[in-house]
């Protein structure tokens, strides 16, 4: 069964960068669309991006969309999102979700906070 976990998160300042990895095992990551997800307090889980399992077909949602790039490192069992010009309003816990294809999220993480100040 495939098991997920991010890391890098951290507490930055408006302006930054940060990159999160999503690292999977238990199985091999390259067969699956990942997909990154966030968690405000007091909202609803809000998607943020996705990649297909070749690497294809990126999308973003439009709140991050030219700022937020996911990428992924099959070799490394990997994903990740580079998040850039980082907003107060990006603070939340971000997951990320593995499925055979978008939509279908199978697998979970159990996130990695982000916290932006002003």
């Amino acid at each position: 069964q495939l098991q997920l976990v991010e890391s890098g998160g951290g507490l930055v300042q408006a302006g930054d960068s940060l990159r999160l990895s999503c690292a999977a095992s238990g199985g091999a990551i390259s067969s699956a669309a990942v997909g990154w997800f966030r968690l405000a307090p007091g909202k609803e889980r809000e998607f943020v991006a996705a990649i297909g399992y070749s690497g294809s077909g990126p999308s973003y949602s439009d709140s991050v969309k030219g700022r937020f790039t996911v990428s992924r490192d099959n070799s490394k069992n990997t994903v990740y999102l580079q998040m850039n010009s980082l907003k107060p309003e990006d603070t939340a816990v971000y997951l990320c979700a593995a499925g055979p294809s978008r939509g279908y999220w199978d697998y979970w993480g159990q996130g990695t906070q982000v916290t932006v100040s002003s």
